[in-house]
């Protein structure tokens, strides 16, 4: 077995969400989920079939962003692997109804952070193994960290 880890190049300005799902009917329900749930963001979403033609499905509503789920789809290159890059959004923004597809597995990650997908590869296939999310903690908050934390939640809207 061959296992790799795949840097994911997330646009300037945009998140991605990545996860397993089984269906191709994942496409347009994931679509779907987006324009109703985000209807003045950007977004793509590629899904790579697992059987049959073996193709990556495509949705979206702007070129560039069903060019960079593609993207992503196409170097991970796993079956049953979907990728959504959102702008103008974020993930927390429609997490939840993603998560609740009937035909979504799991989510790996959901952000803007670097990125790298752990994949592994047998004579069968390729499987994603987990994802390395952003980098490692550099010590605990304190008292002005909290405070700075606080502030930009509340700046940006999420808090009260």
């Amino acid at each position: 077995m061959k296992v790799e880890a795949i840097p994911i190049d997330i646009p300037e300005g945009s998140n991605v969400i990545l996860g397993h799902t089984h269906f191709i009917k994942s496409t347009e329900d994931l679509y779907e989920i987006l324009a109703g749930g985000l209807p003045k963001s950007k977004f793509g979403v590629a899904f790579c079939e697992a059987s049959g033609p073996c193709l990556i499905r495509v949705e979206g509503n702007d070129p560039k962003m069903k060019e960079a789920a593609t993207t992503i789809s196409r170097k991970v290159a796993c079956g049953h692997f979907f990728s959504i890059v959102l702008q103008d959004a974020f993930p927390i923004n429609v997490l939840n109804a993603v998560k609740a597809c009937p035909e979504v597995c799991s989510i790996f990650c959901a952000t803007a952070n670097p990125v790298q997908v752990i994949v592994a590869e047998t004579e069968q296939g390729r499987g994603v193994m987990g994802v390395i999310d952003g980098f490692p903690p550099q010590g605990v908050e304190e008292a002005e960290d909290v405070k700075s934390r606080q502030e930009f939640l509340r700046r940006i809207g999420y808090k009260r």
